[in-house]
């Protein structure tokens, strides 16, 4: 209490350092006991505050100091990692190698824990190996240098998941060819292009597209034996996307995003029958009617309509 009969403020410091004075008299220490019933506060009170007050520190560390300290363990455990032949090993072998080859003997489970805290457990690690950084342009300077394709699934109601699979000019962005299916095969996957070749070269002869390279990701239908060989029988050049690189097949994959904002989301299809409808209503459109800043805000197919008055103009210049 103070002199005026009022309740101290309780102060959790204060307390602290009182407790710790001795007393002239005996020696002894006052103790958080004495202080508290003196002051008229709870005990409760002052451990409670202590509690709070230390909540945001590290905990201490319990036992004997490590020969090891979590910063040198840390260490030799990226060692280990880097050094290890194989990808996608979890703590224990990098545990069971740190005991037996190298001789350091710690425990299973603070090894997890600092690969935990590091993000170093096999789920979270990328791959070990480099991947080819996308660099330059995939948009070409004249037409029938590149395509790409792509197929991306749409969800009807009677026939469930359904396959669209298209091939796109990366010239101009000029949709050649496109095919809804319900079964996504490398059949499937052939069918736009062999449109775009009866579109564009107007035959399906051997050698036909000759000098065309076809831009596609790793998906199995476009990594079958059946529709290498066949692209290779019109003279087209293979050109693989980089892995986990969508980028480099972004002309088909932008065609996909656009159709999919245009007739796809917020919108339900009965079936398959449906879903073909709406591709060649909009495709028709898009071809005509779509502007593309890369062509100077000219529609697909004005692009390939002012084709030859532009190489004209280059050769006199």
């Amino acid at each position: 209490m103070g002199e005026d009969g009022e309740t101290r403020p309780f102060i959790l410091q204060e307390v602290e350092e009182v407790s710790r004075t001795r007393s002239a008299a005996t020696d002894r220490r006052y103790g958080v006991e004495l202080v508290c019933r003196v002051w008229g506060q709870a005990r409760s009170s002052f451990y409670a505050r202590r509690r709070s007050s230390s909540e945001g520190a590290a905990p201490m560390r319990r036992g004997p100091a490590p020969f090891l300290t979590d910063e040198e363990l840390l260490e030799h455990v990226r060692a280990d990692l880097a050094a290890s032949p194989f990808s996608g090993e979890g703590h224990r072998k990098v545990w069971a190698r740190l005991r037996v080859r190298r001789g350091i003997r710690v425990a299973r489970k603070r090894v997890l824990r600092l690969m935990r805290e590091h993000k170093l457990l096999s789920p979270c690690r990328s791959r070990q190996s480099v991947g080819n950084p996308h660099q330059g342009e995939i948009v070409t300077k004249a037409p029938n240098e590149m395509w790409g394709t792509d197929g991306v699934r749409i969800l009807t109601v009677e026939d469930g998941w359904v396959w669209l699979f298209s091939a796109v000019e990366h010239w101009n962005g000029e949709c050649v060819g496109w095919h809804a299916c319900k079964r996504g095969d490398r059949y499937a996957a052939l069918e736009p292009i062999s449109q775009g070749l009866k579109r564009v070269y107007g035959s399906l002869e051997a050698q036909v597209a000759r000098g065309l390279a076809l831009r596609m990701d790793h998906g199995t239908q476009y990594l079958s034996d059946h529709f290498v060989n066949q692209i290779r029988f019109w003279g087209i050049e293979t050109s693989y996307a980089f892995l986990e690189q969508p980028q480099r097949n972004g002309v088909a994959e932008r065609f996909h995003r656009t159709l999919k904002e245009q007739i796809v989301h917020g919108r339900v299809f009965r079936n398959l029958g449906e879903v073909r409808a709406a591709v060649r209503a909009f495709v028709e459109l898009y071809n005509r009617e779509w502007l593309l800043e890369k062509s100077g805000y000219l529609s697909p197919l004005e692009t390939r309509r002012l084709w030859p008055q532009t190489t004209d103009q280059r050769a006199a210049d």
